[in-house]
């Protein structure tokens, strides 16, 4: 024992404890899981009894000669080679999936979908009451009849419209003028539509407006239901409208009735497609989604779908009866 002793002593006076306020160069200091790669505290196991760092995590002292017990998160900290030898990058954000935000989150989801659907029905009951007005007032058809500038008019009001929602970002998400801008441009191709079908009986835009109505319906609700993703065929079908641009030039230059019919049919089918694609764009769930705060983009693609669906059909039934 006496040797012990001797040994022990003879050891502390050729080795004196290094009274230092840093880890050894093998005590790792950053931690895996540390938000931003930011270091932690190193545990006080490590340096020893009344040096600094100890944070106050421990005040059990340890002998200076038995090995650093680096104590916890063996499994991930290297004690070989420098600290930041096993540093990795904090796990990413995932803004839909793990905190709720976006379309992911079925709340506002759910919230995002009723909203385009409010402004949209708001729409359609607005063109739809001047369709009705023009068919059934004749003071307001003929004034239709006599006064081509007020179309040109209103066309080249929606035009700007339609430009300054699908191309300025900020303004269509910015309340209230995204609300305002919708609205000029629903009263302007309310009174386009309404003077189109001011040129038809009246019968045969009654039987339109149904026939609309049962088709819009049942895309709307056969696309919320089905698994398949229209939303991945979104490219061809711009190039099938591309072809349809070229067709109907075709049908201005050859005026055949036939062609017309066929155009118009076309026409219809095509944007019975659009609005498959355009309604999956709300679920947030296919491969192409639209943002929440998109909801007056998203409810003018369905408004859009839709009267064109109605004058296509129109259009058929029109040809059909020579009108």
């Amino acid at each position: 024992m006496a040797t012990d002793k001797t040994a022990y002593t003879l050891l502390d006076e050729e080795l004196p404890l290094p009274q230092t306020s840093f880890a050894p160069a093998s005590a790792p200091n950053v931690f895996l899981g540390s938000p931003g790669g930011l270091p932690l505290p190193t545990p006080a196991a490590a340096f020893g009894p009344g040096v600094p760092g100890d944070f106050g995590m421990s005040n059990q002292a340890s002998s200076p000669y038995s090995p650093p017990a680096y104590g916890f998160h063996d499994n991930i900290c290297d004690t070989s080679g420098d600290a930041f030898h096993n540093e990795e990058d904090p796990p990413p954000f995932h803004d839909n999936h793990d905190f709720g935000f976006g379309l992911d989150n079925k709340t506002i989801r759910r919230a995002f979908i009723r909203k385009v659907f409010l402004v949209l029905t708001a729409q359609l009951v607005v063109t739809f009451s001047f369709v009705v007005l023009f068919i059934s007032v004749d003071e307001i058809k003929l004034f239709a009849k006599e006064n081509i500038w007020a179309y040109i008019v209103s066309y080249v009001t929606f035009f700007v419209c339609m430009c300054a929602i699908s191309c300025c970002g900020n303004l269509r998400r910015q309340h209230p003028w995204n609300l305002i801008a919708l609205s000029i441009l629903t009263l302007s191709i309310s009174y386009m539509v309404g003077m189109i079908a001011s040129f038809h009986e009246t019968d045969i835009v009654v039987i339109a407006l149904g026939i609309t109505a049962v088709v819009c319906f049942t895309v709307v609700i056969f696309s919320l239901q089905t698994k398949y993703d229209f939303t991945s065929c979104y490219g061809v079908m711009f190039v099938c409208c591309v072809v349809l641009i070229l067709f109907s030039l075709l049908c201005i230059i050859m005026r055949d009735r036939i062609m017309h019919i066929v155009y118009a049919g076309l026409g219809a089918l095509l944007f019975t497609c659009f609005l498959a694609v355009d309604t999956q764009l709300l679920l947030g769930n296919k491969e192409l989604s639209l943002h929440p705060e998109e909801f007056v983009f998203a409810a003018l693609n369905l408004y859009m779908d839709i009267i064109n669906i109605f004058l296509y059909i129109l259009a058929i039934l029109g040809k059909a009866r020579g009108s």
